[in-house]
């Protein structure tokens, strides 16, 4: 497997030669098309000075080849050949001397040889210690016609001046280098530590420690790993409460049908017991079924594969029909239900917005006090819609309030009472999938108030 490291470090490689690549070959493309020309036209303006003054003022022999021994040293290599084949060379030797062709005009026909911009090889080939790699003038001396071919002395184009600029640039390279590969080791260092930390949350360690600090990206990644590390600690715990919880609530009412069923084969029973062990079978089973419902109605809306039926709902009477199938147990307790519900009708799923006003009203029965009131209204205001369900009940303290909405939590003083613990985690589930919210305001003694707020781009228009 290639680590990180390494793919960055040949990327670094990779991307460094390419850039040298493309550097050459516009370097290239520059000197071929502009520099190259201008180089042979500089050295042909020499050659024809030096010709100049060689017709001049050197047409005695003697004082002829001093004076191009002397502009030979100056920086340039010369050579000298006339029509009798005579030849000479000046200041540095050239390791190729056949002329071509078309140097020879210089000699026949009296023209100027462009051997620098006509020379074929790229901008190495400036450098090519070659007799055709010259520029060529004609001039006279003494009545015989001669040709006289120069270029620049390349071992003194490379002054020290040029030397420390090469090492510059091969430090700069070097060190470039070496720093991309420490920078790169710097950045996988906390990487290789997220992939160890993310190895553990895989074993279900969620303690494993992860210091690192940093101001940049990899730091703001850690900080999101270390959230999620502890959003998944939270989930771990709450998964296996929840199991916990599960495993609770039926192994109760199943071990309660068992030993039912178990008396119930009994012969010595008599007719009342056998009837009440009946009424309990038939009670826990119907607990269970509930329980069942509830646990795939609440797993469905976790996941998100419950499929919303949006259809216009007429809030109101879908209150006015759930107060109505609870009616046998109002009276039962003697509670009065009052309500305010003027006409609405709103986008919703029905079926779910009626187990809202299920659980809402069956905990304002259950928990309610013998004789006591129910008050139910509906009301609009510009943003939103409240529904408000308020009993006169046992009430709850602050520290139950801010719990209420978790599953299978049941306040202390109604644990024996019936329930599964999920009807309120459902029904915050249900508005929250309806873009609302639900609030509770709760005082021991005093009662409990339920109020649910729907945005009104839920309400159909009339």
């Amino acid at each position: 497997m290639k680590t990180l490291y390494r793919k960055f470090t040949v990327a670094t490689l990779v991307i460094l030669a390419t850039s040298l690549t493309i550097g050459f070959v516009l370097a290239n493309l520059i000197y071929m098309t502009s520099t190259k020309q201008k180089i042979d036209e500089q050295n042909v303006e020499i050659a024809e000075g030096i010709a100049l003054t060689l017709g001049r003022m050197h047409a005695d022999v003697s004082s002829f080849e001093p004076f191009l021994e002397s502009v030979g040293e100056l920086g340039y290599q010369i050579y000298v050949i006339n029509e009798a084949g005579e030849e000479a060379y000046f200041g540095r030797p050239f390791t190729k001397t056949s002329l071509p062709d078309e140097a020879m005009k210089v000699l026949k026909a009296q023209e100027i040889y462009h051997g620098m911009s006509q020379y074929k090889f790229w901008m190495m080939g400036h450098f090519s210690n070659d007799v055709t790699n010259t520029v060529g003038v004609p001039f006279t001396m003494n009545g015989q016609p001669y040709g006289l071919f120069l270029r620049p002395n390349n071992k003194l184009l490379f002054s020290d001046i040029h030397m420390i600029l090469a090492w510059f640039f091969m430090a700069i390279a070097v060190v470039s280098i070496i720093g991309v590969l420490l920078m790169a080791r710097q950045l996988i260092k906390p990487i290789t530590n997220l992939t160890e930390a993310t190895k553990e949350i895989a074993r279900e360690n969620f303690n494993y420690p992860l210091k690192i600090e940093r101001n940049d990206e990899i730091g703001q990644l850690v900080e999101s790993f270390n959230i999620m590390q502890k959003q998944l600690q939270h989930n771990d715990e709450a998964r296996k409460s929840f199991i916990n919880n599960v495993s609770h609530d039926f192994q109760s009412p199943l071990m309660n049908i068992q030993g039912y069923a178990e008396l119930l084969m009994s012969k010595d029973i008599t007719d009342r017991e056998h009837q009440e062990y009946v009424q309990i079978i038939d009670h826990e089973s119907k607990r269970l079924s509930t329980l069942t419902k509830q646990l795939l109605l609440l797993t469905s809306l976790d996941q998100n594969t419950y499929s919303m039926k949006v259809s216009g709902v007429q809030l109101d009477e879908q209150i006015k029909q759930t107060i109505r199938r609870f009616q046998w147990r109002l009276q039962e307790k003697e509670i009065e239900v009052s309500y305010s519900l003027p006409p609405v009708q709103i986008k919703a799923d029905a079926e779910l917005m009626s187990n809202v006003w299920d659980n809402l009203l069956t905990n304002a029965i259950k928990y309610n006090n013998h004789m006591g009131n129910i008050w139910i209204s509906l009301t609009e205001d510009d943003t939103s819609l409240t529904i408000m369900f308020k009993d006169t009940g046992i009430g709850m303290s602050q520290e139950n309030i801010s719990q209420i909405f978790d599953r299978f939590y049941r306040v202390d003083s109604s644990r024996k009472r019936d329930g599964t613990g999920l009807g309120l985690a459902i029904v915050k589930q249900i508005i929250d999938l309806h873009e609302g919210e639900i609030e509770v305001d709760s005082k021991i003694g005093v009662g409990t108030t339920f109020t649910i707020k729907l945005p009104l781009n839920h309400k159909l228009e009339e």
